[in-house]
C-alpha cells in the first residue's frame, strides 16, 4: 500500500454508525488520503454538511434493494423499529453486488466496514485489505460477541465486575434477544475474518476491555480515539434553537435525546414529556416520534399550554453537539449510546442516563460504576 491510499468506508447504514465513519473519513482525508463513501443516495444530503473535505472524501450511492417486510423506500435503520431490523439486514446483504461492482471499478486499497461480515471475503477476491471499524464500545463486544459468549452472560475472563447486565436490565436484554445470534454471526465472522480491527475507543476509557477482546480474538486493536469532529464555527446552530436556547441563563436548560434508533411507546413518551414538565427548569427533547403518532398527537393532554415558552419537544434532527455547547444548556439527558456518551463526557453539562437498549446499559455502567464519572 502507498503511503497515500484509497480507501472505502462501508458502514451499517444507520445514522450511529454512519456518523463516526463519515469523522474518522475527515482524519484521512485531512492527512492526504482518498475515501470513497458507499451509503444510499437519499442519505447523503443528511450527512454531506459533515463532510469537510468533499474534494477528498467522495459519496457513492446506493440502491438499498425492497424486501418483503420492509415499509417502501427504507433506507436506514433509521427508518423502522427494531422489529423490522432482521429485513433491513437482510436488505443490506443484497447490496453486496453494488459493493463488488464499486471495488472492481475504483480499485481502493482499504476497506473498512462493520456489520457487512462478507466484506473481507469481497475484499480478498480483489487484492484489498479489509479492516473491522467498530463504532459500538469495546465493552459490549467484550461482553456479548466473542468466541463462545452466551448472550447477557459474563465470558470466561471478561475483565469487569461492574459493567455487566443485572436482573432488571431483563427489558433491555428482551429488546435485542431475538436477533443475537445473527449480530453475535456478523460480528465474530468479520472480526475473525478481517485483516486488521480497529475500535472508536481510547485506552483511557476502555483499555482492559480492548486487550481483552485482543486475547479472544488473537488480533492487535488499533484504537482511534472518540472521533469527535472539532466544533465548526462556520456551521453555527440553526437560528430558531439558538434565539430559543439565548432566551435562558446559563446552565438552566435540560436537554434530552435518546438517539435515532430508539422509537419510545406512545405512553412512555408521554411519561417522559410530563417528567420534563415537573422539572420545573426550561427543556428541550429531541426524540423520534413515538408509535403509531405523531409529536403533536402525542402530546399530553394540556401539556404545550402549561410549557408554553419554557419547553420543546422536537421529533427531527438537531445539532447535539452545538446544543451540548451552548452556555444556557446544563443538563443533558442521554441514553448512553457510545457517540452521545463522548459527546457528554466532552460537554460541561451534568449527565442524566436513561439507558434503552443492551449495549447502551452497559455504557451506563462504565460511566457511573467503572469510571464513576461524577
Amino acid at each position: 500500500m502507498s503511503q497515500k491510499f484509497h480507501a472505502f468506508m462501508f458502514p451499517m447504514f444507520a445514522f450511529g454508525h454512519m456518523t463516526p465513519y463519515l469523522h474518522l473519513a475527515n482524519k484521512l482525508a485531512e492527512k492526504g488520503h482518498r475515501v470513497t463513501f458507499l451509503l444510499p443516495k437519499k442519505v447523503q444530503q443528511q450527512l454531506e454538511h459533515l463532510n469537510l473535505f468533499p474534494d477528498s472524501i467522495i459519496f457513492h450511492p446506493i440502491t438499498v434493494p425492497h424486501v418483503d417486510g420492509l415499509p417502501a423506500g427504507t433506507d436506514t435503520v433509521s427508518d423502522i423499529p427494531i422489529t423490522l431490523w432482521k429485513f433491513f439486514t437482510e436488505a443490506f446483504d443484497l447490496t453486496r453486488s453494488q459493493v463488488e461492482a464499486a471495488v472492481l471499478a475504483l480499485k481502493p486499497d482499504l476497506i473498512f466496514f462493520d456489520l457487512a461480515q462478507w466484506i473481507p471475503e469481497v475484499a480478498r477476491e480483489h487484492g484489498v485489505k479489509s479492516m473491522m471499524y467498530n463504532i459500538v464500545s469495546a465493552n459490549t463486544i467484550a461482553h456479548d460477541l466473542v468466541p463462545g459468549g452466551e448472550f447477557g452472560v459474563p465470558p470466561p475472563g471478561y475483565p469487569s465486575t461492574k459493567v455487566i447486565y443485572r436482573a432488571h436490565d431483563a427489558h433491555a436484554l428482551l429488546s435485542l434477544s431475538v436477533y443475537y445470534k445473527e449480530i453475535y454471526f456478523r460480528v465474530t465472522t468479520g472480526f475473525t475474518n478481517c485483516d486488521f480491527v480497529s475500535n472508536r475507543t481510547c485506552e483511557e476509557i476502555e483499555g482492559k476491555f480492548c486487550e481483552y477482546l485482543a486475547r479472544q480474538y488473537k488480533k492487535k486493536i488499533l484504537l482511534t480515539g472518540p472521533m469527535l469532529p472539532e466544533p465548526d464555527k462556520s456551521k453555527p446552530l440553526e437560528d430558531q434553537w439558538n434565539h430559543w436556547l439565548n432566551g435562558f441563563g446559563p446552565g438552566s436548560v435540560v436537554y434530552c435525546a435518546l438517539g435515532s434508533q430508539i422509537t419510545l411507546e406512545k405512553d412512555q413518551f408521554q411519561e417522559l414529556c410530563l417528567g420534563m414538565e415537573l422539572t420545573g427548569l426550561p427543556f428541550f427533547v429531541a426524540v423520534k416520534p413515538p408509535k403509531g403518532a405523531t409529536i403533536q398527537e402525542a402530546l399530553p393532554e394540556g401539556f404545550e399550554e402549561r410549557v408554553k415558552g419554557r419547553g420543546v419537544v422536537w421529533g427531527g434532527w438537531v445539532q447535539q453537539p452545538l446544543i451540548l455547547a451552548h452556555s444556557s444548556v446544563g443538563c443533558f439527558v442521554s441514553h448512553c449510546g457510545f457517540g452521545s456518551m463522548w459527546e457528554s463526557l466532552m460537554s460541561d453539562c451534568q449527565i442524566v442516563l436513561l439507558p434503552y437498549l443492551v449495549d447502551q446499559v452497559l455504557n451506563t455502567r462504565l460511566l457511573t460504576e467503572e469510571l464513576e464519572v461524577p
